[in-house]
């Protein structure tokens, strides 16, 4: 998930990275002969790797479409076991109406096995477009193709699965400890949390280094070392329902909307402004009856303008770079809310959420591996995305764990919307970029 970049950029964004999205010659790459050949694999294949994502693409996977996120998981599972993985899926409860999740392993080989590093590699089976939506085919257009999942995020899990496909091929993927695991519903997760990423956590747990392969931001020559979380909140203020020439009185007090207004403009007050913070009311319901259905959204509200409103609901989020970030935000709101105006209450209550996904020093070292892996392929620095571009995503589950880095997949926009687009000229890059990545993660000690 990232926030978009409006429509009429896109065209403009893709262009301005089109110099740069050309593939190296082998020979002028800095590789050893049989990482050589993992990359002369994925230039022969690049364009089988695109059908392939056509294919996917074409299946649609809405988060609620329990079938069909089973069906692209499937086609995967089938893919990683012809290279010699072992798969399992991870069911959920029923009650959640979520698919599930895929999980594909490979054990190294050799007794030093144990001693080199376990790479986790992260993505998503499912899209925001559900069965209804008319978004649903791969259409291509010379170097850039349109589809719902093109670049958020089965572009991504191409890569993953033709960057080991490739190291298959070059008989390197013998010496690698590696898990992939692909979640069903990334794009609006089953709760609690608790239980639909429970599986995940011990994936993470039983790795030394995650990656995500989520799309890349703005241009080829770009990673994710981090990226904030988010909390849901809502607030729910009651008051004293009356004749509206009463309000201000002692008796009646300031009613339901002053003070949810008051609370609100406190928020603004205390925390805007702040460093990779923001807060966002997203939903107002107020009046006299109200009634709200957070989980789905809609809230509905009778009130008369000569009426004390006795009730409001709010539904927003919080997104900050750090826990000890979050934590304080809570505190400074939790204390805001507590202050009430005559005649009111208030209650906040905060849902689960993303954890953010801090930058560490370990997170740093990884940016370095793949500065020094682009630079081997003949390529420039790579950038560090700036945390506040960037959405939540499932590796920042891992970021209080191991070493995390994300945003490696390829080079789109218009996620979440009916114009998303991914650039094919990034396919080989992203690919190849990955492939040495996790070779050379791999063979690293723990």
């Amino acid at each position: 998930m990232r926030p978009r970049i409006l429509p009429a950029l896109i065209s403009l964004c893709i262009a301005a990275c089109a110099g740069s999205a050309t593939a190296k010659s082998t020979s002028s790459i800095h590789a050893s002969s049989k990482e050589k050949q993992a990359l002369k694999w994925i230039e022969k294949n690049t364009e089988n790797q695109i059908q392939f994502l056509e294919k996917l693409v074409n299946i649609n996977s809405g988060t609620t479409n329990v079938d069909g996120v089973r069906e692209v998981g499937a086609i995967y599972a089938k893919a990683f076991e012809e290279i010699g993985m072992q798969t399992e899926w991870i069911e959920l409860p029923a009650e959640m109406h979520r698919a599930g999740h895929l999980v594909a392993r490979h054990h190294a080989k050799g007794k030093s096995a144990s001693a080199r590093k376990r790479v986790l590699l992260i993505g998503h089976l499912d899209t925001v477009f559900e069965k209804s939506s008319p978004f649903q085919r791969f259409e291509r257009d010379g170097h850039i193709a349109h589809g719902p999942g093109t670049v958020d995020m089965k572009g991504g899990n191409g890569v993953i699965l033709y960057a080991l496909r490739a190291l298959h091929h070059a008989g390197l993927l013998d010496d690698i400890e590696v898990t992939v695991y692909l979640t069903g519903d990334e794009e609006a997760p089953g709760l609690p949390l608790a239980v639909t990423r429970e599986s995940l956590i011990a994936a993470i747990k039983s790795c030394d280094v995650a990656l995500g392969f989520e799309s890349l931001v703005d241009h080829l020559d770009t990673a994710t070392i981090a990226r904030r979380g988010f909390l849901g909140w809502t607030l729910n203020v009651k008051g004293t329902q009356g004749h509206s020439s009463l309000i201000f009185s002692d008796a009646m007090g300031y009613g339901a909307i002053y003070e949810s207004a008051r609370i609100l403009d406190g928020f603004r007050k205390a925390l805007a402004g702040q460093d990779n913070l923001t807060l966002s009311p997203g939903r107002v319901v107020g009046g006299t009856e109200v009634t709200d259905d957070n989980e789905n959204g809609h809230g509905e509200a009778f009130g008369k303008a000569n009426i004390i409103a006795k009730e409001v609901q709010t539904a927003g989020d919080l997104r900050a770079l750090t826990p000890e970030q979050v934590a304080a935000s809570q505190q400074t709101m939790q204390d805001i809310v507590a202050k009430n105006l005559p005649g009111t209450s208030a209650t906040l209550v905060f849902a689960e959420g993303y954890p953010p996904m801090a930058p560490t020093r370990g997170n740093q070292r990884l940016l370095e591996l793949l500065n020094q892996i682009n630079h081997d392929l003949g390529r420039k620095d790579i950038e560090a995305v700036a945390p506040m571009r960037r959405g939540a995503a499932d590796i920042s589950f891992a970021a209080p764990f191991v070493p995390s880095m994300g945003g490696l997949g390829l080079l789109g926009d218009g996620d979440h919307s009916p114009a998303e687009l991914v650039d094919l000229r990034s396919v080989p890059v992203a690919t190849s970029r990955a492939a040495l990545l996790i070779y050379r993660l791999s063979q690293m000690p723990r």
